[in-house]
């Protein structure tokens, strides 16, 4: 789509990189591509990327790190990422997910026009316009014009104290998941379940690491979000300083 921002594929096979070019392309993306992680991070840096597809398994280093990296810089800390891999073992799903990614594709059950569909939905919960449409505020948490920490789900923005924070497509769908169930004391395995779509059961740190983050750039919002020890979280709309 002429005048966005392109979407950036970083995979060291030819013909896959090809054929998802020709089919972004095709669907009216812009693109760029990369085949190694150094030129991945140099391309992230260069060309502001509205969504990046990441290969895990790189020559020179893991996607893993290389996401890792694009998280660390402000430039794209909350760009949309796909990893797209020929590793479909749960623990890899699970890293992925753990430095950052939003959607985790395996090649081996690979198919265009899924892939597409995950592009165009990422880029609509992460990169869409405000709508213009009236914008509810939280129950409880504030008046409408001196709120901590207001939630506009239509245009998926979070602002605190009326500044802007800038949130990754799961930082905002893990927040959207706790505050439209204020009250509600909600387990690490039914948050791994509703954000990330992962087993219940599945023992890992992927929600607390997720918290953290969430609650770090929320800052005095992050009040909110309480921790239930022993359980999960609970979103906490009457919490004071």
């Amino acid at each position: 789509m002429k005048g966005q921002r392109p979407i950036l594929i970083v995979d060291d096979e030819d013909d896959l990189r090809d054929l998802l070019e020709i089919n972004l392309q095709r669907e009216r993306f812009e693109t760029v591509t990369a085949c190694t992680g150094e030129e991945a991070l140099k391309m992230a840096s260069r060309h502001r990327p509205c969504l990046i597809v990441l290969d895990l398994m790189l020559p020179d280093m893991s996607g893993v790190e290389v996401c890792r990296r694009l998280r660390s810089k402000s430039k794209t800390e909350n760009t949309p990422i796909i990893m797209l891999t020929a590793k479909g073992e749960e623990i890899d799903r699970v890293v992925g997910f753990e430095v950052g990614a939003d959607d985790y594709v395996v090649k081996a059950s690979f198919s265009i026009r899924e892939f597409i569909l995950r592009v165009r939905a990422l880029l609509r919960r992460g990169g869409g316009k405000p709508s213009a449409v009236h914008v509810e505020s939280v129950q409880g948490v504030g008046a409408a014009s001196e709120e901590v920490l207001h939630i506009d789900d239509a245009a998926h923005r979070v602002y605190v104290s009326g500044d802007e924070v800038k949130l990754t497509v799961t930082e905002f769908r893990l927040l959207h998941t706790l505050y439209t169930s204020p009250g509600r004391v909600q387990t690490r395995g039914g948050l791994l379940q509703d954000v990330w779509d992962m087993p219940a059961d599945l023992n890992t740190r992927t929600v607390d690491t997720h918290v953290k983050r969430l609650r770090e750039k929320l800052g005095e919002g992050s009040i909110y979000i309480e921790t239930v020890r022993g359980i999960g979280y609970r979103f906490n709309a009457d919490a004071k300083d």
